[in-house]
């Protein structure tokens, strides 16, 4: 398994690619997700040149840092593949981390060292295509 920190060549194909094995049914933009993916720090996992996992850090730099995703493609999971992005994530990010977790991943993240915090909420917005 390869990791990479702040993974400035993942390309969008190849996120879509992943995501769509464990969110099915989005309707990614090839160009908006390449923006989207520009714009954060891009903790990736390859078996080979598969990408079967990543961390996607959104941060000010000093004051937050956030969490957009963990994905993992379901056959690399309970392999540590994830617990490793965390760690690294942990390592390299500028800022203490928030994020919201799926109902039922608590125990991965508390297993991770990671502590409950505040509760979370949104803001839906129709995007625009």
């Amino acid at each position: 398994m390869e990791y990479k920190v702040n993974d400035t060549k993942l390309i969008a194909s190849a996120f879509i690619l992943l995501a769509n094995q464990i969110w099915r049914g989005e309707d990614y933009d090839m160009k908006h997700t390449q923006t989207a993916l520009s714009r954060t720090m891009n903790i990736t996992a390859y078996d080979n040149k598969l990408l079967v996992g990543c961390l996607r850090i959104l941060t000010d730099g000093y004051f937050f840092g956030t969490i957009t995703e963990l994905l993992v493609l379901p056959e690399y999971q309970k392999q540590g593949v994830g617990s490793k992005l965390l760690e690294l994530a942990k390592e390299n990010t500028p800022t203490m981390l928030y994020f919201g977790a799926q109902p039922g991943v608590e125990a991965f993240y508390e297993k991770n060292g990671c502590q409950k915090s505040l509760q979370s909420y949104m803001i839906d917005k129709a995007k625009e295509r």
